[in-house]
């Protein structure tokens, strides 16, 4: 899908949870879109203005604050998070009411989860694997793409599903494992250790930008690297590169004791992505192809 020549009318982006990869995105397209973004609070305003941003006062919690959206964008970026309870996302639905009062959007990038999968015991894999959520987490997640895809179909809007691994970065706020490295958090022992997947936040921003302009119709793409390790490694390595003691190792018996509940349940679900529409559909070229580049810079 093509949008209108810029010396015509510039197309309109509406960000919905525009945090860190919705204001890299924003200063992307800035040039050449009018970006807008939802935010429940007036005090970012100035912020987000300051990022050529035209900020929207919503809540994804309270659909009559939502109604203004309809008809003001041609494609919508939705970045928010679901609601922290319960096994669908109301949030999701609440956002797709307001847009389908008037027809103009055409295009919906939704940055959901690989946490839909579940535990895939190590096992490399494509976006035709069947979702296997374990956690109310990912199931908000599963819904929200449901959603969006049935949206999609009966609006007659291009809706692309970008399911997100770790996020990292080092000028990400906690993107940078650094900082759990100095607290001396415990990494599982290799006998019990997963594998784990991740994006650098710039990256991630470029298949944001790159879905916006060529993905295809209710499709899923994996937004993940070519990093091929276990989660203790990945920190080791990240340890070695800072000049960092490397963590601890425990087992998966004392994790469960020493560990918080959110923590754990990262560590019990290992996978391995494949990302051939990442780079092949949707042309991305890495610039952190592994975690080591992305480290390094």
């Amino acid at each position: 899908m093509s949008f209108p020549p810029v010396r015509f009318k510039r197309p309109t982006l509406l960000i919905v949870g525009c945090g860190d990869i919705g204001l890299r995105v924003a200063k992307r397209l800035r040039q050449h879109w009018r970006v807008l973004a939802l935010t429940t609070s007036a005090e970012r305003a100035p912020a987000l203005r300051a990022a050529g941003v035209v900020p929207l006062i919503g809540d994804l919690d309270q659909p009559a604050t939502l109604a203004r959206l309809s008809g003001l964008a041609d494609a919508v970026l939705h970045l928010a998070p679901p609601a922290p309870l319960g096994a669908s996302d109301v949030r999701t639905s609440n956002l797709m009411h307001a847009l389908a009062l008037k027809g103009r959007v055409r295009c919906i990038v939704y940055g959901s989860t690989t946490g839909v999968y579940g535990d895939c015991g190590g096992q490399r894999f494509d976006e035709t694997r069947r979702t296997n959520p374990a956690t109310d987490r990912a199931r908000r997640r599963v819904d929200a793409e449901c959603r969006l895809r049935w949206f999609g179909r009966t609006g007659g809007a291009r809706v692309s599903i970008l399911r997100i691994p770790g996020i990292y970065a080092s000028d990400r706020p906690g993107g940078h494992p650094r900082e759990r490295l100095a607290r001396g958090t415990p990494v599982l022992a290799a006998a019990d250790d997963v594998y784990t997947n991740h994006i650098h936040a710039d990256d991630l921003a470029h298949a944001c930008v790159a879905a916006l302009v060529r993905g295809r119709p209710q499709r899923v793409v994996h937004a993940c690297d070519d990093t091929d390790l276990k989660m203790g490694d990945y920190f080791d390595l990240a340890a070695d590169l800072c000049g960092l003691p490397r963590p601890p190792r425990i087992g998966r018996e004392q994790a469960r004791v020493q560990l918080p509940p959110t923590l754990l349940s990262f560590m019990s679900e290992s996978r391995r992505l494949g990302n051939e529409r990442l780079k092949k559909e949707l042309r991305v070229r890495l610039l952190f192809p592994t975690v080591r580049e992305g480290l390094l810079a």
